[in-house]
């Protein structure tokens, strides 16, 4: 049988309302037809790693998938896509050659090109990783060209579940938007993530790079919880505060990200339910896209 009939059968199947067929992912070159004006190159990057710290980790394997979109959230096309090995000079532990497939024999000697890298992003707006709390620290160390661009990520800066989304690893997006995929390799993972922004929410209808776009465009401000009571900590935890220990100039507190239109009501909650007396002042850091997710912060 052909694939139109493959393809036919399903449909079939998908209109009885009894069953969910899921295919399988072809990645693709072209969305829509470019319509010649106000046309951005975008980058969806993922890197897989010896382990989960950027400062003691090493990349071994980098994937940057450059594509056109629009200030709306239409993508057009993807360009040509860069991927590499990278020898991380020493052996890469059983677990993540478990995770990823990725073998001592297929990084050794190898490098990855950091000229193309750089030359990729001069002509991109912005990097999209799907964690890119995880990624951009480790590409940051690689090269200083990724402190420079704007950042988003597509798990942080999409509400998944205000659009009926009860996960948010790439695969189970994946397969809620009707197509799987062998994942944990660096560039199928991109062009899966891309895919994913190219579809439209179920619940909203609208673009979902549209709605990384807005929530990337915004100004964020750190809030640090400094002299917060111990014994509030896990109240703290459970409403999204993050303990910083005070390591390389930071401050040793309990700190929260939020938009900064909601600054003022954060402020009120600690007051009311944190602090035993008024806080009238707490320190707090600025910050948008270029600087979101990095370790700088």
């Amino acid at each position: 049988m052909d694939k139109s009939h493959y393809d036919t059968l399903a449909e079939e199947l998908i209109q009885t309302g009894n069953y969910k067929v899921v295919k399988r992912f072809e990645p693709v070159e072209f969305y829509n037809q470019n319509p010649g004006d106000d046309i951005k190159i975008g980058i969806y990057l993922d890197t897989e790693t010896t382990g989960m710290d950027a400062d003691e980790d090493q990349i071994i394997e980098l994937a940057l998938v450059p594509f056109e979109f629009d200030k709306a959230g239409n993508i057009y096309r993807l360009l040509p896509a860069y991927n590499a090995f990278q020898d991380p000079g020493l052996p890469i532990p059983e677990i993540i050659t478990q995770i990823t497939g990725i073998t001592d024999d297929m990084v050794k000697g190898q490098s990855i090109d950091l000229d193309q890298v750089s030359k990729m992003l001069s002509e991109a707006v912005i990097v999209i990783a799907h964690n890119a709390r995880f990624d951009r620290p480790f590409v940051e160390n690689l090269l200083d060209d990724f402190k420079d661009i704007a950042w988003a990520c597509s798990i942080a800066d999409i509400d998944w579940n205000k659009e009926g989304f009860e996960g948010v690893k790439l695969e189970f997006l994946a397969y809620k938007f009707g197509f799987f995929y062998e994942g944990h390799r660096a560039t199928i993972d991109c062009q899966a993530g891309i895919e994913i922004l190219s579809r439209k929410f179920p619940v909203s209808g609208d673009p979902v790079l549209s709605h990384l776009l807005k929530n990337a465009r915004r100004t964020d401000i750190r809030l640090w919880a400094e002299g917060a009571p111990f014994d509030r900590k896990d109240v703290l935890k459970k409403r999204g505060y993050r303990w910083s220990p005070g390591e390389n100039g930071q401050r040793k507190a309990w700190y929260k990200d939020l938009p900064e239109d909601e600054l003022e009501d954060e402020m009120k909650y600690l007051n009311d339910s944190i602090y035993t007396r008024a806080v009238g002042v707490l320190p707090t850091d600025k910050f948008n896209a270029k600087i979101r997710y990095s370790k700088r912060i």
